[in-house]
């Protein structure tokens, strides 16, 4: 079968606006993107896609503003993306499962000029902006929202005419907010050349995980809040492929299409691949089609891998990397998937065609072989930095370029990586990336708590689970479900605590007056070769 793409095709892709001119040409008729019924042809996405940049010009949108899509995942959010590419604007889509002041927050950090709302964030989308200063002008993307326009009929109401607004390829394009170690979550800029600069360099390495073929379907499941929601349905629109978008990640759902759609490739985080091997019907389904699944935003037990290996029968390959190194920087190739459990099985792999590794002590010294320290890694898919937050980029990215990535490891004598533990206190809970100071702020303030801190502990479902660990005040009696409702009621509730210990004495703290989690986790973390999950 014939590869999607030539390698040279890649070179037409200057920024992302120059996806869908290219494939609305060469691929015009080929299918695009599927969605509940719904087939955008390639053609289409072009149109559409410069009918809704046109939309949003007549909005007030101007080069380097920001539009927001709050909703679950949808087809036409990537027309929005392509859409906002070509007039230079920056999109920011926003976590469904956020509570109103958190995308309130968000709202006014980017001072969107549009949002545009899905149909299960009506509610939310209102409660958020009667709390937010930025006031944008609503779309609402489903029919149903009383004196909304509709998103079909206000992109329909103008020309299919390509605004053609010409860019520097390190322009922003995409804004994604990671939960913050402060309690604020931070916007990750994401340019054209983060997303684009490295594709023909992938192309011509010959990775077969990487390599697309005429005529294969993607299966794109994963929130688009995330990078591996909105990176992976990229990657199928890149490739010219046909993609198969859901509204969320349903394991049965999953199955269904992998045999009935005919799914080559699909990425998806550890936690949801055991939903879907659990399935009564998983060891029924034929996965003949399948090719390669990628698989990454956590780590994957092996036993887990080794069981998802047996039913599947394909090939698998892991992904590392964060949304500030716009997602995969090392990936572990499918050949050294030992069914039996080999020593690499247990390693993030080797650094990806032209990203650099190296790791550093406290002290910023380049450690060898099988030293631990912090991962540090420089390519051209670095992040261009934090949104309106010089400081944190430049405590994140030093000035060659090198950007800490929060975790601890090593490199072994042949290159590859394999991580230790988290530098950062981040929780990853079901690849969602959770910030105990965020958590901490949600509970504090409770009437029965003194003194709060929150640590992530071993999950065999979610690989961690959210725990808070408080110190109540005096003369009472402390309920731990009136903490969880008390955290749920204002931030999202996969970040609230799933179980609260309580302990009589204070919490440990250094001698600057920070508190040690790490000396919490221990307990929860012993006969552990690793302090992640």
């Amino acid at each position: 079968m014939a590869a999607s793409l030539k390698p040279e095709e890649f070179d037409a892709f200057v920024t992302l606006a120059d996806v869908t001119r290219h494939h609305g040409r060469a691929r015009a008729d080929r299918i695009a993107l599927e969605f509940e019924g719904r087939k955008t042809t390639f053609a289409a996405l072009d149109s559409q896609s410069s009918q809704t940049a046109n939309a949003l010009i007549a909005a007030g949108v101007e080069p380097g503003d920001r539009v927001a899509f709050l909703g679950k995942n949808c087809d036409r959010y990537f027309e929005i993306w392509f859409a906002a590419a070509k007039i230079g604007a920056i999109i920011a889509p926003i976590g469904w499962r956020l509570s109103p002041p958190e995308v309130a927050y968000i709202l006014d950090d980017t001072g969107a000029k549009v949002l545009f709302v899905g149909p299960e964030c009506l509610e939310c989308a209102g409660e958020a902006l009667k709390l937010a200063s930025t006031k944008p002008f609503l779309v609402a993307m489903e029919a149903g929202a009383h004196d909304l326009p509709i998103y079909e009929a206000w992109r329909d109401a103008q020309p299919a005419r390509d605004p053609n607004t010409s860019l520097p390829s390190d322009a922003p394009t995409l804004l994604l907010y990671t939960s913050g170690t402060t309690g604020k979550p931070k916007g990750v800029m994401l340019t054209s050349a983060n997303l684009l600069r490295s594709r023909r360099a992938l192309s011509e390495a010959g990775l077969g995980w990487n390599e697309w073929n005429e005529g294969e379907t993607s299966l794109a499941a994963m929130p688009i809040a995330h990078i591996g929601g909105s990176g992976w349905g990229l990657v199928g629109l890149l490739n010219g492929v046909r993609n198969i978008v859901t509204r969320d990640f349903n394991p049965m759902e999953a199955l269904e299409l992998i045999e009935r759609e005919r799914i080559a490739k699909m990425f998806m985080v550890p936690a949801a691949l055991q939903f879907i091997v659990r399935m009564p019907r998983a060891r029924e389904i034929d996965y003949s089609s399948l090719q390669h699944i990628l698989y990454g935003a956590s780590p994957m037990p092996v036993a887990l891998l080794q069981e998802c290996m047996e039913v599947f029968g394909c090939q698998f390959c892991q992904q590392y990397g964060m949304t500030e190194t716009t997602g995969t920087i090392v990936y572990l190739p499918p050949q050294d998937h030992d069914p039996k459990g080999a020593k690499r099985m247990a390693s993030a792999g080797l650094p990806m065609p032209g990203v650099e590794l190296r790791i550093v002590d406290a002290g910023g010294k380049v450690l060898g072989p099988n030293e631990t320290g912090e991962i540090c890694t420089r390519s051209a898919a670095n992040m261009a930095g934090y949104w309106r937050n010089e400081s944190a980029t430049a405590a994140t990215i030093d000035s060659e370029g090198w950007l800490r990535t929060g975790d601890a490891g090593y490199l072994d004598e042949d290159g590859y990586l394999f991580i230790q533990d988290r530098i950062k206190d981040m929780i990853c809970s079901g690849a969602e990336n959770v910030y105990p100071a965020e958590v901490e702020n949600a509970i504090h303030g409770h009437p029965h708590v003194a003194e709060v801190a929150v640590i992530g502990v071993p999950d065999d479902t979610w690989g961690e689970a959210v725990k808070a660990v408080v110190v109540p005040k005096p003369g009472v009696a402390p309920d731990s479900e009136s903490i969880i409702a008390y955290a749920r009621e204002r931030i999202a509730h996969y970040k609230a605590p799933k179980s609260v210990d309580f302990r009589a004495d204070a919490l440990p703290r250094s001698t600057s007056g920070k508190i040690l989690r790490r000396e919490l986790r221990e307990p929860y973390w012993v006969g552990r070769d690793r302090r992640v999950n």
